[in-house]
């Protein structure tokens, strides 16, 4: 049966931009959550398509975003359209929210939800609240009524995992994440899905880079591996944040603070061993047995 997507949106996102989208040959569809390796994953597709160091315009430029509101479909798809090189194109909506074409090749990145979470939370503090809403046409909150002060990082992350949303509605909740990469997981057999664990891009990034190339059927000359390796790394990244931060509106604060630290494990250091339990039991309740243990391995290679 054809495949019929689910549509998912946000103030700022919806997956219907997908609709009638002309894909070509060779498509790369990079779908993942915030903050799970969506940049690096652009990057590394840079890397492998342009086969130098430095790539021949920003990131964001290179590789829309195409259900981000904040830039009009029309011109998101007229910058795809002109585009002469292979094509890499950026998504948060999961794979049951995307035509599926067989010509495309999707790569989801997984990264552990409680880093993820973190990540969020210090994302949050780096957006200019004010300016997004200016972008998608929100009307500026009541004066009489101030925000509510944000929770303490712990206290919010133990909020996160606790939380019961519909995942359609909040996919950066935990029940969004999770309905997410179990879509992923789901498909993993399919030839055209790669999913990508973010600790094996943090372990052996060379590796992992390696084995895109080979999924997606691009030759690197030898000589070439170590500059474009060094490219990708997390410390050449920040450094590089004016090209490579996903910010063509000018939202965030900081874009050098977008790479924060892009480790592992900060979030389990924040909770106590029974709030860390709690988090394993509810995930257990959103996602298949395999997947789990796959994505909470410390790491012991692709899939």
């Amino acid at each position: 049966m054809p495949h019929s997507p689910v549509r998912y949106q946000s103030a700022d996102e919806d997956s219907a931009r997908w609709e009638g989208f002309p894909f070509r040959s060779g498509d790369i569809v990079i779908s993942t959550r915030s903050k799970s390796g969506t940049t690096w994953m652009q990057m590394i597709c840079a890397l492998l398509v342009f086969q130098t160091p430095n790539p021949p315009a920003k990131l964001s430029e290179l590789s829309p975003w195409l259900d981000w509101l904040v830039v009009s479909r029309d011109a998101v798809y007229a910058r795809l359209a002109a585009q002469e090189h292979r094509r890499f194109i950026k998504t948060h909506t999961p794979l049951d929210g995307i035509p599926l074409d067989e010509r495309a090749t999707y790569i989801v990145v997984a990264r552990h939800p409680l880093d993820t979470a973190v990540s969020l939370y210090h994302q949050g503090d780096n957006l200019d609240r004010g300016r997004l809403r200016e972008l998608i046409g929100q009307p500026e909150p009541e004066p009489h009524k101030p925000p509510a002060p944000r929770l303490p990082l712990r206290d919010w992350l133990l909020s996160w995992i606790d939380r019961h949303v519909d995942p359609r509605e909040e996919m950066d909740s935990l029940p969004g994440v999770m309905a997410h990469l179990s879509d992923a997981w789901a498909r993993r057999g399919e030839k055209n899905v790669v999913l990508v664990h973010y600790g094996d891009l943090s372990a052996d990034l060379e590796g992992e880079m390696r084995r895109l190339a080979s999924r997606l059927g691009i030759t690197v000359p030898e000589e070439a591996w170590p500059a474009l390796v060094r490219a990708a790394t997390f410390e050449q990244m920040r450094a590089n944040a004016d090209q490579l931060a996903p910010d063509p509106a000018g939202i965030m604060k900081d874009r050098s603070a977008f790479f924060r630290h892009g480790t592992s494990g900060s979030a389990r250091e924040l909770l106590r061993p029974e709030e860390v339990a709690r988090y394993h039991a509810r995930v257990a309740r959103l996602a298949p047995s395999d997947l789990l243990s796959w994505l909470h391995r410390e790491r012991t290679g692709g899939s």
